[in-house]
């Protein structure tokens, strides 16, 4: 059966698009704010460039090519909203404050309840639930009694209870054009030209101020009471962590992803534990958001290195390949922190100075930060210290005495 294609004009957009609702970007009211539309399902409804589910869009391209999904399919939505209330907190109301997702993505059945009424295809962009976490880490420090079994965050199964979240990301354009300082119209010629004119509209329709990017979402990890979130009376445990396949899942020794992931859990823990709010915050950005292809090559140039692997050559290598040695650009990371309304950290589980830097930019106070343990480092994390060491990329705190702790070796050898 042959497939009809409509085809949109857009030479007159305000007159063609005039029910694609308006987007006021951080006003009080949701319903002023408007609704994200970026389904595709009534293309006149749509006031946002891309389309929703990031990363996984061309997923469901190929599931409608094939014929598995229909072009026309709406989800059904029904007891699907947060198993937790998360918000809102006056950063929500704050233009300024968040422009990388949409504080209201996890509230729109009951929000713009209205706009279903009418058709409108609303998509969240947020999703909130209960799980419960099995770590072997964890229970060999239940084992160790490094940690301890309450019944309530560690259950007496050693599972650990939690509340997850995962954020699809909702660019504001002109907001992340003026966190990076340029303009927004580089900003929208730089992103149509470098994905392959993979969105038009970026310089056709200025009117559309919304991006929703084929990248992959966050998810968030939060132990403890929710309620305690922004609570300045709450102790606050944080760990911003970003993606590392072959560590955090297979368990590679070549860095201290996994070992520093679990060590932020545990502290996470123990915050909850004590009546505080523990966060893990996990951001797709593997190899430094340059991908895990280039991360590889970049191992076997190292490795294959005439003196072997040398914090020297560590960053090199990887600026050979890339052309940078980091692009993970931490300015838009913030943004889950003031969705949760958090405006104090008192125990940030992280050495990195650009992660700190821009946190603290963001108008959220710091009181310590913890470095990684000394005997959590692998040996062939090693070479990775030092470079990062000697790039200025650690707290002052992380100093060579500490890092030469690790059984068997010292930095010098």
């Amino acid at each position: 059966m042959q497939r009809k294609t409509h085809v949109v004009l857009t030479s007159h957009p305000p007159f063609i698009y005039r029910q694609s609702p308006d987007v006021n970007w951080g006003h009080a009211d949701p319903l002023v704010r408007g609704p994200v539309i970026g389904s595709l399902t009534n293309k006149t409804h749509r006031n946002a460039i891309g389309t929703h589910s990031g990363s996984y869009t061309v997923y469901r391209a190929l599931a409608m090519a094939a014929a598995q999904l229909p072009t026309d399919f709406k989800p059904d939505l029904r007891n699907t909203s947060p198993a937790e209330i998360i918000g809102p907190y006056p950063s929500w109301k704050d233009p300024k404050k968040i422009v990388s997702l949409d504080p209201w993505g996890g509230h729109g059945n009951e929000i713009f309840e209205s706009y279903f009424k009418k058709g409108y295809d609303i998509r969240p962009t947020i999703a909130v639930t209960k799980a419960h976490l099995d770590l072997p880490e964890i229970s060999e420090l239940i084992k160790s009694k490094k940690l301890k079994v309450d019944g309530h965050v560690i259950k007496k199964s050693k599972d650990i209870s939690v509340t997850k979240v995962a954020i699809e990301p909702v660019w504001y354009l002109p907001g992340i054009a003026e966190r990076f300082k340029i303009t927004e119209a580089e900003l929208r010629k730089t992103l149509f030209e470098q994905t392959g004119g993979m969105f038009p509209e970026l310089i056709t329709r200025f009117d559309l101020k919304l991006l929703l990017p084929p990248i992959g979402h966050t998810s968030i990890y939060i132990f403890g009471n929710i309620k305690n979130l922004g609570n300045k009376k709450a102790e606050h445990t944080c760990r911003v962590h970003d993606e590392c396949n072959g560590s955090d899942v297979f368990g590679s020794d070549i860095c201290t992803c996994r070992p520093y992931l679990v060590h932020g859990i545990e502290e996470a823990v123990k915050t909850a534990q004590t009546g505080g709010v523990g966060i893990i915050a996990y951001f797709r950005k593997e190899g430094r958001s340059l991908g895990e292809v280039t991360k590889f090559l970049v191992y076997n140039a190292r490795k294959r290195n005439k003196d072997g692997d040398t914090a020297s050559e560590y960053f090199h290598r990887t600026e050979c390949v890339a052309g940078v040695q980091d692009m993970r650009f931490q300015e838009l990371m913030p943004d889950i922190l003031h969705w949760m309304g958090v405006t104090r950290i008192d125990n940030l589980i992280s050495m990195s100075n650009m992660k700190y830097d821009a946190i603290v930019r963001s108008g959220i106070t710091v009181k310590n930060r913890i470095d990684i343990p000394a005997d959590r480092i692998p040996k062939d994390a090693l070479v990775e210290m030092e470079a990062k060491k000697a790039a200025g990329y650690f707290t002052k705190d992380a100093s060579k005495k500490e890092l030469s702790k690790v059984k068997g070796r010292t930095l010098d050898d």
